[in-house]
Parts: structure tokens; sequence; C-alpha cells
């Protein structure tokens, strides 16, 4: 992605997507032979011989039948998933969204060029916006390359919701407003928000056709701050949408009653381009320990993030940004593409302006005030203090380890990504006593419209494996032999999940189609190792793979005494980011034995790296582990398994 972004191609970024291939049905046969294997790790011997029960017959009962129907679906659709999903997922959820739904993550511009410092978030924060609203202006023109795998080009949808793109609370689901056009569709709103100390500000981005520059931005940011400082703090109605969904509902209701202008204020900010957060906050960060940022960027002040928006970027005080999104309209990678984007912009500029710093005559920002009463104010109130305490029972850690990198594990012929979750099963086997189990990410982007798949990392011969590291009898070449099994197993099932053969969405499908057929939830999904082994969304370890670039970005925990464990993989180090209920976090300490287990991992795998200096520190009220290698330099060779 680095050679390819922002070159001019005669490619255009939409235009494979009439001739990807539709999302299709695996075989029900199939898939059900794979959800038994992914629940056996959960199950003893009886409760094993139950289940298998269970799948045979629902596989030669209802399952057949709801499979059918299932099959029927997908010949009228080019993605038989897109719609389901997107309401179960996300539109039908009524808890808050903002702690529960959304990603964020820091920009990576500290690392090199902006590193903290008090009273630069202006001038950097008119660069920044200049940069994204060039990057804007390229998926307009459609000039924005294709994801590909080699020659195959991957499904570019999910970018046209990252810019005025805003989910609408309703009473029993949401719904996702998408203003974006391409240069060729037509119009789009050109209008950036500004959010400042519970007020909000709308400005035009567009002066005589052409973008403004940051100069210019600078003036308009300043302008705000100015006004903002010197005047009281608005209502912060932008709080309200950090309540439980149906409470923002009725909430949005009622405000639109109180002032039928007030339903246009909210539309200007739906539309808006996306929402610029101006923080007061001066978050702690360095390259080796994100942990305050990616808290404050988390919890921090609701009155100044629109969480129904697709993007919010985010600045503080000291010059640090970072955004906080809503996951409904996109995953991840697409907040990737535009951050790498921008933080190779402000690389190869050194962080500065290099342009003209004429000004010129704009119009000064818009603000919008809203018609409220004491029922609307109590209502923020309510939604803050309710927001603050959600957000307290929070911790994060976010460290990097910088032992080695990707560049060593594919060097051994070890896929880095694999080498994480294995690492990360060891830790779990290691601080629990029992397998966890766990989601990891699958894109299935090849198809139309695809988004994601589950792959189940907790696999019998990751079992298998941990239970040798364990064994103190077990030999050195024993638990190599393991590990590359589980190696070999977690690789061929990111392939088959990737090309549309994994089997979690397709029981999840099966499951609908009763639902919409009026009949009885099948056996299948109230066998209690369904949701032991993870099924229904119920997966104690929720961890994705950020990508190898500087971008970084954390999602919720699925469940309550679980972990939300995501990280980005660079040449030289891996930077892992933990979020969980504070009172596990202190009890448990996964971070801590996560650490301790890539140091194993690798002593499995390069004997030699068997001496590691291990120095305790604390950071944000958690013990983590820094494991640094004494010896890098020279590793023994060993069983090979392919990248």
């Amino acid at each position: 992605m680095e050679n390819q972004l922002a070159k001019s191609t005669e490619e255009r970024t939409f235009q494979y997507q009439d001739s990807l291939p539709s999302l299709p049905v695996p075989p029900l046969e199939e898939s059900l032979k794979k959800y038994l294997e992914s629940v056996k790790p959960f199950a003893n011997e009886e409760e094993y011989k139950k289940t298998e029960e269970i799948v045979q017959k629902f596989q030669n009962g209802i399952g057949a039948e709801l499979h059918q129907k299932l099959l029927e679906r997908a010949k009228g659709k080019r993605n038989w998933l897109e719609e389901w999903w997107l309401n179960v997922a996300y539109l039908d959820v009524r808890i808050p969204s903002q702690l529960n739904v959304n990603f964020a993550g820091p920009s990576p511009h500290f690392e090199h060029y902006w590193p903290p410092k008090e009273g630069t978030h202006l001038e950097r924060g008119s660069i920044i916006l200049w940069h994204n609203l060039n990057y804007w202006q390229l998926l307009r023109k459609e000039k924005v390359p294709v994801d590909k795998v080699g020659n195959t080009p991957l499904d570019m949808n999910q970018f046209r919701m990252l810019f005025s793109t805003c989910k609408v609370p309703g009473i029993t689901r949401d719904s996702i407003m998408n203003y974006f056009r391409t240069e060729s569709e037509g119009h789009s709103p050109s209008h950036l928000a500004v959010l400042c100390r519970g007020r909000v500000f709308v400005f035009d981005v567009i002066h005589e056709g052409s973008l403004i520059t940051p100069p210019e931005f600078l003036r308009q940011l300043t302008h705000i701050q100015e006004k903002c400082r010197r005047e009281p703090e608005g209502p912060g109605i932008a709080a309200l949408t950090s309540e439980e969904r149906t409470r923002w509902a009725k909430a949005r209701e009622y405000l639109i009653s109180l002032d039928p202008e007030n339903l246009t204020l909210l539309e200007k900010i739906q539309s808006s381009l996306f929402v610029y957060s101006m923080e007061d906050g001066r978050p702690h960060v360095t390259p080796e320990d994100y942990s305050q940022i990616i808290s404050i960027l988390f919890s921090g002040d609701p009155t100044v993030r629109w969480g129904d928006k697709s993007y919010n970027l985010i600045s503080f005080s000291n010059g640090v940004f970072g955004c906080n999104c809503d996951h409904a309209p996109y995953d991840a990678m697409v907040m990737v593409h535009i951050a790498h984007y921008v933080d190779e912009k402000i690389l190869e500029n050194e962080g500065r302006w290099k342009g003209s710093e004429k000004v010129r005559d704009l119009p000064f920002p818009e603000e919008l005030v809203f018609t409220v009463d004491e029922k609307i104010l109590n209502d923020i109130s309510q939604a803050k203090a309710q927001y603050l305490k959600e957000a307290s029972n929070l911790q994060f850690a976010a460290y990097a380890f910088t032992s080695f990198g990707k560049k060593l594990t594919k060097k051994k012929k070890l896929h880095p990504d694999t080498f994480i979750q294995l690492a990360l099963q060891l830790a779990y086997y290691r601080l629990h006593g029992r397998p966890g189990c766990c989601y990891e990410t699958a894109m299935t982007r090849y198809f139309y419209h695809g988004r994601t798949e589950t792959l189940r990392p907790c696999t019998t011969e990751a079992v298998r494996w941990c239970q040798f590291m364990q064994d103190p009898s077990a030999s050195l070449l024993e638990r190599q032999q393991k590990m590359l099994e589980a190696f070999a197993k977690h690789n061929k099932m990111m392939k088959e999940c990737s090309s549309g053969r994994g089997f979690d969405r397709h029981l999840l499908g099966l499951l609908l189609t009763a639902r919409e057929e009026g009949l009885p939830t099948p056996e299948l999904y109230t066998d209690p190792l369904f949701s032991r082994s993870g099924g229904g969304g119920n997966f104690v370890l929720s961890t994705s793979l950020v990508g190898y670039l500087r971008i970084q970005g954390v999602v919720v925990p699925m469940v309550h005494n679980g972990y939300g464990f995501f990280y980005h993989i660079r040449d030289d180090r891996l930077t892992l980011w933990l979020r969980h209920p504070e009172e596990y976090t202190n009890r448990l300490g996964l971070d801590k034995v996560f650490m301790e287990s890539s140091g194993t991992v690798c002593e499995c795998s390069w004997p030699c790296m068997a001496r590691l200096h291990i120095p305790r520190f604390k950071r944000a009220g958690m013990e983590a582990l820094q494991v640094e290698s004494e010896n890098l330099g020279h590793v023994l060779g060993m069983p090979r398994v392919s990248v």
C-alpha cells in the first residue's frame, strides 16, 4: 500500500465493484464439521458426544431445510449476509455505541515530526485537516488505488462510508445516512463540523472552487478556539450520542419537537465530511507506551465527540491526534488507509506546510445553536454521567514489544500474525489454566460488499501445543513439532475464511433464516457448547491484526469478563493494545503473561533466544513486562511453515 497510495492510475477506485464475485454459501456438511472441531477444546468426552449428536440431527433435519432456504436467498442477492450483518451486529444493538461499538486509535505522527508539544494543536491541526481532505478529493475523483491481493481486486465499497456518513438512532433499529458521492455521481457535502467545549461549528472546506489551505484552516480553527475560550461552554448536545440507543432516539425526537430548526442542525452534522474534535486534554504518549492516549480517545469528553459519525478526528492541546469512529459503516482497514496516507504526507513534508501563507477572505465558521429546555439539559447531564461511569470501568494497556517484529518472524518462515495469535493462546492458557475461546478477524473483501468472517484461533492443535509448553518433561523438539502443527492449522483456516469458507457467518445465516421463517431456535444454538466456544458473540478473547504499518487501534471486548486484544506488527516491533474491565485487569494481567509467552515462543522457535532480560515497570496502574532479547544475532535452523 505504501507504494500505491495517491499515485496516479488509470484504474478507478470503484471500477471493479460490478465484476466482483458474489459471497458464496459454504456446504452445510463442511461448516458443521468445522464447527465440531472448534468446540472440542471446550468439551469433555461426554459433552462433545452430545454436541456431535445435536449437530448430526441438525444436519439431517432442520439444518438442511434452512440451508436450502439460504441458498435461495443467495440466488437473489450478491451478498446474502450484508443486510443481516449490518442489522444484527450494529443497527439492532441497543447498548451505547461510543464505548461498546466504536473503534479508536492514535495518529502516529508523534513518532517523528510531531512529538507532544503544548500549543501546537492549531497549526498541526490545520495541516492534518488539509491532508485528510486531499484524500477526500482523491476518493471523489476515484483516484484512491484499488486494494488488491496479487492481481485480484478487493471490494472498495466501505470507502464510500468514510466521509459524510452518520448513524441515526431509532427506537428499535438505527439507520445509516450516507451523503458521499463521487464527482461523476454528483454533488457531495463539503462542510466540516468542529466540536469544541460543548459547542458545534461548521464551515465549508471549498472556497472559490478549491480546497482551503492550511493557513486558512488555521484561521478558522483559531476563530473557533478564541470564541470558545472567551464565552461560556455550550450545552454539549453531542453527549446524547453516547447514550443507550433507544434513549438517544427518544431524546432526538424530543429535541426536534422543540424546534424544527433543530432537525436542520442535526442534518448539518450528519452530512458533514467528518467531525473535528478539539479537546483540552494533554495525553501522555511515547513510541513505547500508548496506554493513556488510547484510553482518552475511547473515554474522553463526550460533549466533543459525535459518537454516531463515521469519523471523529480528535486533537489535543499538546499537538497529539487520534480518531474515534463508528464501526457500523465500515471496518478499521478503511481508517488504516487514510491514516497511513496522512502520516506519509506529514513525513514527506517534514511536518510543515510548504505552500503559500496567503489567507483569502473566507466566511467565518457558523455556530449551530440548538433550542434546548430543562429536559434536554437533564438528558445531556444523565448521558455524560452514565458515559463517565461506564468509561471508568475500562482499563487499557498499550505497549511496544521491541525485541523483534515481522522481519525476524518472516525470516524463519513463520507468519507474524499466527505468531501473535499462538503467543496469546499460550498466555491465556498459562493465566487461566484452560483454553480461551477467541475471535480473530478474517477479511472477505474478495467478494461483493464483503466485510469479515470469524476465525477461531483456539484450535485443538493450539491447545495441544500449549499443553506441551506447560509440560516440563516435553522436549524442545516435541514442542517445536506441536507448534508447527498449530501454525499450519491457523494459516489454513485463515485462507479458508478469506475465501468464503468460514463457518460462523454461515451458522448465523441459518439462525436468521429460522427467525425469518418464524421457526423455533434450533437446538444447535441453545447447546451450552455453542456459547462456551464463543458462538453468539461470546468470545472471551476478541482480537484483530490492525496491519503492518504505524497505524494503531482498538475495539471493545465482546464480553464483560473478556479482553479486546489488538496489535500491529512492524519490522522491528509488535505493538499491543489490551482493553478490559478494570476489576478484571488488575487481578489478571494478561499483558504480562503475553509478553512472557512471546518470549517463550521465541525459545521454542529459536533455542539461542532462551536468555531473556525482563525488566519490570508500571504504566497506567498495570504491571507490564517488556521482554528484550540479549542475543538476536544468531538463530538456529528449524522446520519451516510457509507464510
